[in-house]
């Protein structure tokens, strides 16, 4: 497959803006979340037509993760049925933004019913969970057969891989980086090792997309490079570094 839309999409302009961003998430997660929004729902689109030669226009949509709801409008004014799911009350609530079809459940156990969904993506949430392959066949389960399941996720090894507690301290350990950040601002990151924050490789994901049954992995890919950078995906120790985040499209088969 060609990915055309999405490669069109990925350029050096939006991979600057979208990483300029990140400056934002903890001071102004309008800002951050707000743009992101934005950019996941064209990424999803042009995921759509390059795999299934159809727009998001009247597809049932489930986003794994949804936090405060700034995805809901983005992708509703697409033509979707957005649903939402979300494990922490307060992050559904964080940006007082109210989202009809948001719904309080786990992603290692989606209160979803089985080939529900055409399409359903999950963005910067597999680093948190303790088991993201878990999540990723609840994924696959609840997607209609020929569905898309897109799985999105920020690399451990990579620059922000510790999120809030540094661009280098995790690369010590995420003990360290957590009791770095603990001792420089006087309280423990949203985001702590161990707990609500994982070590996930890009190897991992990759291998795990490969030998998953029911499904075919299409399309693999860094989310924030341009697409003159996708190279990186296939080179072993490098990709942990430079990919930063990695996206896997996987195409339900059965």
């Amino acid at each position: 497959m060609i990915p055309a839309h999405t490669r069109r999409l990925a350029t050096l302009r939006r991979a600057f803006g979208l990483l300029s961003d990140f400056r934002f998430e903890q001071t102004r997660p309008d800002i951050f979340y707000g743009n992101l929004a934005q950019d996941t729902a064209m990424l999803i689109d042009a995921i759509s037509h390059d795999v299934t030669g159809h727009s998001l226009a009247g597809k049932v949509v489930v986003d794994v993760g949804g936090g405060p709801g700034y995805f809901a409008s983005a992708f509703r004014a697409r033509g979707t049925q957005y649903f939402s799911v979300e494990p922490d009350v307060g992050e559904m609530s964080a940006a007082g933004i109210k989202v009809a079809g948001s719904v309080r459940g786990s992603g290692l156990d989606l209160p979803l019913l089985d080939n529900s969904c055409d399409i359903i993506y999950s963005s910067n949430v597999a680093e948190h969970v303790a088991d993201p392959w878990r999540m990723g066949s609840e994924m696959l389960r609840v997607t209609k057969p020929g569905g898309i399941a897109v799985l999105s996720y920020t690399i451990w090894l990579g620059p922000f891989g510790g999120h809030e507690t540094g661009m280098w301290q995790h690369y010590v350990g995420g003990e360290f980086a957590r009791e770095h950040y603990q001792r420089k601002h006087g309280h423990a990151p949203k985001n702590v090792f161990g707990e609500s924050l994982f070590d996930v490789s890009c190897a991992e994901g990759l291998e795990w997309a490969a030998q998953v049954s029911g499904a075919e992995l299409v399309l693999a890919f860094p989310r924030y490079h341009p697409h003159w950078a996708w190279w990186m995906v296939q080179v072993p120790v490098v990709r942990e570094f430079l990919v930063s985040n990695l996206v896997l499209v996987l195409r339900k088969t059965e």
